[in-house]
């Protein structure tokens, strides 16, 4: 969806504040700000980065920074060139199992091949027949050890932290509870997280079920982290959740958007 059609349906459904956060692309931030004002809404700037932590991809998002930063946009514009050549890779074991065109296909769904992924890849194997669904695609393609699984490695956990808070953003650990860490993993990169200069941890949100909710909250406060909460909203066909729909943040939490006050537009 454009900015401007996510910032209208955040409206209708009682969004207060709203950030847009791409993965790994920030070029959406002002015409997303416009459209925030266009409809009376409070705005934060937004990105979720991609990393490589344990051998897993993890997402952080970043709030409040400085769009025009210009550390934080070669940063980010590094992280996105790595993605067509794997999404060549992709396509190629996909060829594999008698499925061509799927690059070209992927494409159509992005236009920009930095910023190809394996949702668009899931978009148009639904769109051709493939799979009923983007969940049956990840399923049976695009998971490690199914055909058309290509890993990528990321930023570090330190320069993506790194390029959020000095460009004078908040960096957040989205949907902690979306990772297969053990115990003592998931410890280490909130450890490593705060040791760098993040400050948040997704408490609610569209990813976690309503026990994580509750284990977040904890882990929240034994690290001294604000609390963020947000929808993870894609797209009407393909979230869970949409805008505006989730509970409120657990009342003695310290929420984000109180470090931001600032920088909110």
């Amino acid at each position: 969806m454009t900015p401007e059609a996510l910032a209208e349906r955040a409206k209708t459904n009682g969004v207060e504040l709203w950030a847009l956060t791409d993965h790994d692309e920030i070029g959406g931030q002002h015409r997303a700000a416009a459209a925030a004002r266009a409809q009376g809404l409070h705005y934060l700037t937004g990105t979720e980065i991609s990393v490589t932590f344990a051998d897993q991809t993890v997402h952080i998002v970043g709030l409040g920074f400085d769009p025009d930063d210009a550390a934080i946009k070669q940063g980010l514009y590094t992280t996105r060139s790595g993605r067509s050549e794997r999404a060549m890779e992709m396509s190629d074991g996909l060829v594999k199992v008698g499925i061509k065109g799927a690059y070209e296909g992927a494409l159509k769904f992005v236009g920009n091949p930095e910023l190809i992924s394996r949702t668009h890849f899931a978009r148009f194997l639904v769109e051709s027949g493939v799979c009923k669904e983007t969940s049956e695609v990840f399923r049976k393609y695009l998971t490690e050890g199914k055909p058309g699984y290509v890993p990528h490695r990321w930023a570090s956990l330190r320069d993506a932290v790194q390029w959020i808070t000095s460009a004078k953003g908040v960096a957040v650990i989205a949907h902690p509870g979306r990772y297969k860490f053990t115990p003592n993993e998931e410890y280490a990169l909130f450890t490593e997280f705060k040791s760098h200069g993040g400050q948040g941890v997704e408490v609610v949100t569209g990813s976690h079920t309503t026990q994580e909710y509750v284990k977040y909250a904890e882990t929240a406060k034994e690290f001294g982290l604000a609390a963020s909460r947000g929808s993870d909203f894609h797209s009407p066909d393909e979230s869970h959740t949409d805008l505006g729909t989730l509970p409120l943040l657990p009342g003695d939490l310290t929420p984000v958007w109180a470090l931001l006050e600032d920088r909110i537009q």
